[in-house]
């Protein structure tokens, strides 16, 4: 694995435990892509570091759980406004 791509991972796999962020919000700050995130987070990240693997896993589980609240909350948000 290339250096900077192990770097990457290792940057992401922090902002994503220090601040509980999305892979939306996490490929928005990185400039890349959700799908690079999240290969970088599920395949990537435990070959290097599985203890930083099984914290991001709790949190993007939870994330996802979550995910649904999130958008109707989103929703109810958009069409408040509409009125």
């Amino acid at each position: 694995m290339k250096e900077s791509i192990k770097e990457r991972v290792y940057q992401i796999a922090a902002y994503i435990t220090e601040s509980g962020a999305t892979v939306r919000a996490a490929a928005r700050v990185f400039d890349v892509s959700k799908s690079t995130v999240h290969s970088d987070m599920t395949v990537r990240l435990p070959l290097l570091d599985k203890g930083s693997a099984r914290v991001v896993k709790a949190i993007l589980n939870k994330n996802r759980e979550e995910r649904h609240i999130r958008g109707g909350e989103s929703t109810k948000k958009k069409y408040g406004k509409m009125r």
